[in-house]
């Protein structure tokens, strides 16, 4: 076969066009640092560039950007609830000292501004927030827990007990309208279901006509308490005893937020499996706990209504794993301790007001222009008073050792809410470890698959470089023009 110059430079081209080719690609390789410059080059390696920078991608999310979110609102939970704790100590500290019967009045005055600066600062603790958004109040992030000023705001509350709820109280009494100057005190042991608020609405339970309270009993019975047996006894009624119901009756006390049983009542409701109970509040100080973030309730002004359930706030950790982040202030804290507090300074103050009448009385004592029958009168007064003072000291004493027993069972809450906040932390640190550990290893796969070898590639490069001037240099000499190119 007669092979023609024009052959001889097709050929020679074509090697030349070859050897420049790879020495450009290997140039790109080399001032890139990468394999490929085009998916078309190698689809093979751009494929799996892709999926590893995507799943790179996902996991620098997870790593740098929602462990260490999960991981700031969980450390402000766990500071707060450590706080709470920390309260709850000198509450009990507070309560235990309070037991003791040799308190001064200055010991009591000071105990009682001890409880409610603590009772204040739990529930300011109850409203920490973590860039804005509160902690404790589940899905409403945007609302805090407890009433940061006195708000008028009317809602319904449904709230439900147990027969372990009901609870045996002693109150001093002299009588339908009677006094220290009239009879001798005497004391009334009853029982009573506790709500979680004071100062109610006074119109009836839940400013609802003819609402009844529903409950099932010991044997799974449900039961009913007509509206109709249910007696408003507003503290201001002098014409009856709040604290002694009829047979058959509840009495409503709208300032505590108490319902005191009769016997008959009491014995068919005690070991009850469930006590259903609606009322009405229609006035929040500084500091009460909001209702919709503990209790199924309407609130009436907004027309709006809240169902209590487990509002868990979940951060993606990992690929497929999800972390509940936020602790609810149902899990951790109630009305209980605050309800604890505020009668231990109720029984405080009766105290300390039966004390003030003894004074007076002692003092009216000193009147040398008295009458006998006046003297023997504030004599009466005088005894019967010291009386009165006997058995409020005793209730007194047995509220501080119900609050030893209410700040005891509050801390124990609140370490099983920071128990289980420390099991999930640990569970983020382990995940955020594992993270750690598979971000070197993406990082690795991605530069074995996209980043070139330096120093193979610079050997290559110099190799190619000198393949290409000698193609350039055999071509030079080779092809020589002729006539036959002409031709």
């Amino acid at each position: 076969m007669r092979i023609t110059n024009k052959m001889m430079t097709n050929n020679m081209m074509t090697s030349i066009n070859k050897n420049k080719n790879l020495l450009n690609t290997l140039d790109e390789q080399y001032s890139t640092g990468k394999k490929i410059q085009r998916p078309s080059q190698d689809p093979i390696v751009a494929v799996r560039a892709l999926k590893l920078r995507t799943n790179l991608s996902e996991l620098n999310q997870y790593y740098e950007k929602n462990i260490p979110d999960a991981r700031s609102w969980m450390d402000v939970t766990e500071e707060a609830l450590k706080n709470m704790n920390q309260v709850m100590t000198k509450i009990n500290s507070s309560c235990v000292q309070g037991a003791t019967d040799s308190l001064t009045a200055s010991d009591r005055s000071s105990i009682v501004e001890t409880l409610n600066e603590m009772k204040k600062q739990i529930y300011q603790e109850g409203n920490a927030n973590y860039a804005g958004r509160y902690v404790f109040t589940g899905y409403k992030t945007n609302s805090s827990l407890s009433f940061e000023e006195n708000t008028s705001v009317n809602y319904t509350i449904t709230e439900n007990f147990t027969g372990n709820d009901l609870d045996a109280i002693t109150k001093i009494s002299y009588g339908v309208g009677g006094g220290p100057d009239t009879a001798a005190p005497t004391t009334i042991n009853t029982h009573r279901l506790r709500l979680s608020y004071e100062n109610l609405d006074a119109s009836n339970l839940s400013g609802i006509p003819n609402k009844d309270i529903t409950y099932v009993d010991k044997n799974g019975v449900t039961k009913t308490i007509a509206a109709a047996d249910i007696v408003q006894a507003s503290l201001s009624n002098t014409a009856i005893d709040p604290y002694n119901p009829a047979s058959g009756k509840v009495n409503y006390i709208p300032e505590t937020g108490e319902l005191i049983l009769s016997d008959t009542v009491y014995a068919s409701m005690q070991g009850a499996q469930k006590i259903t109970v609606d009322y009405g509040k229609s006035n929040f100080e500084t500091g009460d706990l909001k209702p919709e973030s503990y209790f199924d309730c309407k609130d009436n002004t907004n027309n709006i209504t809240y169902k209590v359930f487990d509002q868990q706030i979940q951060y993606e950790i990992n690929f497929n794993q999800s972390l509940t982040i936020n602790t609810q202030a149902k899990d951790a804290f109630d009305h209980s301790i605050g309800r604890d507090i505020d009668e231990i300074l109720y029984a405080v103050k009766d105290v300390e007001a039966v004390e003030g009448k003894i004074a007076e009385v002692k003092k009216n004592l000193e009147d040398k222009s008295l009458s006998q029958v006046a003297i023997d009168n504030l004599n009466t007064t005088l005894t019967n008073l010291q009386t009165e003072f006997k058995l409020k000291t005793d209730i007194m004493q047995d509220k501080f050792n119900k609050g030893i027993l209410g700040s005891k069972n509050a801390q124990d809450k609140l370490n099983t809410a920071v128990a289980d906040l420390g099991t999930r932390s640990t569970r983020l640190d382990l995940t955020e470890d594992r993270l750690s550990s598979q971000q070197v290893n993406f990082e690795e796969l991605m530069s074995n698959n996209e980043d070139a070898d330096v120093a193979e590639t610079y050997v290559r490069l110099s190799s190619a470089e000198v393949i290409y001037n000698a193609s350039l240099n055999a071509a030079g000499k080779i092809v020589k023009a002729s006539l036959l190119d002409f031709l």
